[in-house]
């Protein structure tokens, strides 16, 4: 099988510390299976994407010499994929209409779970009650695991973490979860190497793969940067913009955060591609990060 990986960053802003990591990690792993990398703006949340922004991400990857196999994908260009798939599950009876607000979810789920999400109680899982449905929900039961490659076993009570989870959303837009799934399987993605933040969805999306009938891919995710308050590197907690003036020194900062500290202070790897071709088969070589 040939090994096939993604980059898929949300255009939501430009790309920070935190999310060169999941790039080049991504990157250096298809590149140490001989695979193919491939690069998915995942903009199916149109409000929240700057104008351009897609362009600026594009433009950092070119930068760094992160480029991908195959022509970028976006989402937002991909809605009659998700709604094929929404409509079999609808067919199946493993998707269902919901006519709950959030403040409805709120008051029947009681303490909300870990990380503040709201576990949905089954509401309208035998039906709306003569209400319009505002979103889909696909129907979930007991526990998920899988292996992740750097975390090890993992796993998710998701009926009682998470409850029926958001196919589409109630303001019309795509879930997340649906879309990227779809797209996995639909680019063939073998191997899914992003940040540890996102290993909690893992469940959920191995769930809808079963639901459908796809393949689940092998998962690794990766350490996470943190800021200096203790949380996340992140774009909502004012994360600044990768400075690519020497673009050499960002991937060596994200590989060390990989723990790959072989190559930071060789004077022989002074272009990118010079610093590439060193640091595969390191990253090839890490008992932390291989399958």
């Amino acid at each position: 099988m040939t090994y096939r990986g993604r980059f898929a960053p949300s255009p939501t802003g430009p790309l920070h510390a935190g999310s060169l990591v999941a790039a080049l990690a991504s990157w250096l792993d298809a590149r140490a299976h001989g695979g193919q990398w491939l690069v998915r703006i995942e903009d199916v949340d149109g409000p929240r994407c700057p104008p351009g922004m897609d362009a600026l991400i594009l433009g950092q990857l070119e930068r760094l010499s992160l480029r991908p196999d195959e022509a970028p994908v976006w989402q937002s260009r991909r809605g009659e994929f998700y709604q094929a798939a929404l409509d079999r599950l609808i067919a199946g009876g493993q998707a269902y209409g919901c006519a709950c607000t959030r403040a409805e979810i709120a008051a029947a789920a009681g303490p909300r779970a870990k990380h503040g999400e709201l576990v949905y109680p089954g509401t309208c899982r035998e039906g709306t009650r003569g209400r319009p449905v505002r979103a889909w929900r696909l129907r979930v039961q007991g526990r998920i695991g899988w292996q992740d490659r750097r975390l090890s076993a993992q796993s998710q009570d998701l009926e009682a973490e998470v409850g029926d989870f958001v196919l589409k959303r109630a303001d019309g837009l795509w879930a997340y979860q649906l879309a990227v799934v779809v797209d996995d399987a639909e680019q063939g993605i073998t191997d899914v190497v992003r940040g540890e933040d996102l290993a909690e969805n893992t469940p959920r999306q191995i769930a809808l793969q079963r639901a459908l009938g796809l393949p689940t891919p092998r998962y690794l995710h990766t350490p996470l940067v943190m800021a200096a308050d203790g949380h996340k590197l992140s774009k909502q907690n004012g994360a600044a913009a990768l400075d690519l003036g020497d673009p050499v020194a960002r991937l060596r900062e994200a590989a060390v955060r990989l723990g790959l500290h072989l190559h930071t202070s060789d004077p022989l790897a002074e272009t990118v591609a010079q610093w590439q071709a060193a640091t595969i088969p390191a990253f090839s070589n890490s008992s932390r990060i291989s399958p």
